[in-house]
């Protein structure tokens, strides 16, 4: 498979139905857990730390399905999705660089929430910076990852870590 440099809600569509990476392999969240429309950046080098960058976008609409449950009659992005978000794009680099096994977020060593996602925001972006992959019998990508609605930071995320597994039985 050729690596995408950007992917768009198709492909990533074809990720969460397993078509990307085949059988038993790694798979984003289907809607609507999918959090974000698309991938418009990856690199092998780049980002904070030279080993890969990532960068993600989501449209905000009104009618996105968390605005109606948190909470009613004050409508806010819960902080987890923008956390599972950064997990979901750290965890795509693996399968990306072509890597075998499924997908499970394994921790976070600190989040900062400093804003939020209200109806009224057009766009938030992810940006993930890989720290570390480790591509043995352990295959596992640590990254940092931020959250920015309409440019501004609000989520930050320092030891994302996503692992790849053979067999998720007993985990």
């Amino acid at each position: 498979m050729s690596r995408p440099a950007s992917l768009d809600y198709q492909q990533l569509l074809e990720c969460a139905r397993g078509e990307m990476f085949g059988p038993g392999n790694a798979r984003l969240p289907a809607p609507p857990m999918l959090m974000f429309d698309r991938i418009t950046r990856i690199t092998e080098d780049g980002g904070g730390f030279g080993k890969g960058q990532l960068v993600a976008e989501l449209d905000i609409r009104p009618d996105l399905w968390f605005f109606a449950c948190h909470f009613e009659g004050d409508p806010v992005m819960p902080g987890c999705l923008g956390l599972d978000a950064m997990w979901q794009l750290a965890g795509f680099f693996l399968p990306w660089l072509g890597e075998p096994g499924r997908g499970r977020a394994l921790g976070v060593g600190e989040v900062k929430f400093t804003g939020q996602v209200l109806p009224e925001a057009k766009l938030v972006r992810y940006e993930i910076d890989v720290k570390r992959v480790m591509r043995g019998k352990l295959r596992m990508v640590i990254a940092d990852g931020r959250t920015y609605v309409d440019d501004r930071l609000i989520y930050e995320a320092q030891g994302l870590r996503v692992g790849l597994f053979q067999s998720t039985e007993g985990f």
